[in-house]
């Protein structure tokens, strides 16, 4: 398959809320999307990177420059290419995993749309559906965050997992544990503590949580397995999660017993399978994290979280949780649960008028 140009298409979405977390205060999404065209068929990629370099070291428009400048010409003077052979392709520019990913997302649904076959198949998944969690981020007060919670969880959604931050911990965990009793709970603490917090963390184990998600900043992955010895609430990786190297690293050294896998974090769905393979070999149980993703992402989140491995409900909440209006047909929850979608490729495409509606600016790369 011979790749003729890439579009790319930034686009910016309003949320239906604000969602607070560590990092700061979302009201909107701008995104990256990338069309990419063969002499095939056309394939949609969709970059998570964040408008700053605030989660991650990659933002937006940094992402659109290296696929620009370097990415997609790499790809583009390949006589012949396929989902499999991006990552190689693309091994000699180091780092920049979320605008990798989206290129190889992309040129994997051209791929599989021309050969007539589903994303979630070609990952290896074994499931029809998946149980869905949603996350919650910090509130202005208890009250409030009660309300949300109770929201969720009458729309259906099976697992809560709370942000929190040094000043909002315990106390919503315990109110949220007193109200609404055995409801699967979680925290996420995106890098937002240190090892010298340790005592005070120790103070979530009577939750019985599911687990606590990246509490240490994501290179501390000595000082996590020193806090996984220190607490009985479960330990799990996030931004310390880039590839299925550091995963063996992190669970050779018991910084965590579950991972969150974001194959946009990692470089991509192929390597996200390598690494809910790695964890499935060591009995850890993985689950798919959400990075405020459009329908094109969010079905292709679906088809992996779809795979044996993944144990535990994921961030993959129905679109209108972030989105009064998707850019593609609406995935909406049923039972708690979504559909995984079982045709060509990923399944979904872009609806023009919603895509266009907004759309901030595109841009053609070709030979």
């Amino acid at each position: 398959m011979k790749i003729t140009g890439v579009e790319l298409r930034h686009i910016a979405m309003p949320l239906v809320a604000p969602f607070r977390t560590s990092f700061g205060t979302a009201t909107s999404r701008e995104a990256l999307l990338l069309r990419v065209v063969t002499d095939e068929s056309e394939g949609w990629g969709e970059c998570v990177a964040m408008a700053q370099p605030l989660y991650s070291s990659e933002y937006v428009d940094g992402a659109a420059d290296a696929l620009r400048r370097f990415l997609i010409p790499m790809i583009l003077n390949q006589p012949e290419v396929d989902g499999p052979g991006v990552a190689e392709a693309l091994a000699p520019v180091q780092g920049h995993r979320m605008a990798k990913a989206a290129l190889e997302m992309g040129v994997l649904d051209a791929e599989l749309r021309a050969a007539g076959r589903p994303f979630a198949r070609e990952l290896g998944a074994t499931r029809d559906r998946v149980p869905c969690g949603v996350s919650v981020g910090i509130m202005d007060s208890i009250p409030a965050l009660l309300d949300a919670v109770d929201d969720y969880l009458g729309q259906g959604y099976q697992r809560i997992k709370l942000k929190i931050e040094p000043g909002w911990d315990i106390m919503p965990v315990q109110a949220v544990r007193e109200r609404f009793g055995d409801v699967l709970l979680q925290v996420d603490a995106n890098t937002a503590y240190t090892l010298a917090d340790a005592r005070h963390l120790a103070k979530l184990d009577p939750f019985d949580l599911l687990l606590i998600e990246q509490p240490f900043d994501e290179l501390d992955i000595v000082g996590h397995a020193d806090l996984a010895r220190l607490i009985s609430t479960p330990v799990c990786l996030d931004e310390s999660i880039t590839s299925a190297q550091t995963a063996a690293a992190a669970l050779r050294l018991g910084a965590c017993s579950i991972i969150n896998i974001k194959p946009g974090r990692v470089g991509g769905y192929l390597e996200a399978r390598k690494i809910h393979d790695l964890c499935v070999a060591n009995g850890v149980p993985v689950w798919c994290g959400g990075m405020l993703e459009t329908g094109l992402g969010r079905a292709a989140n679906i088809a992996l979280a779809a795979l044996p491995g993944f144990v535990l409900p994921g961030d993959i909440s129905g679109s209108n949780r972030f989105y009064s209006t998707d850019i593609t047909a609406p995935f909406i929850l049923d039972d708690g649960y979504l559909r995984v979608p079982t045709g060509h490729g990923l399944g979904v495409e872009p609806i023009a008028d919603e895509l266009n509606a907004v759309t901030v600016a595109t841009e053609w790369v070709s030979a």
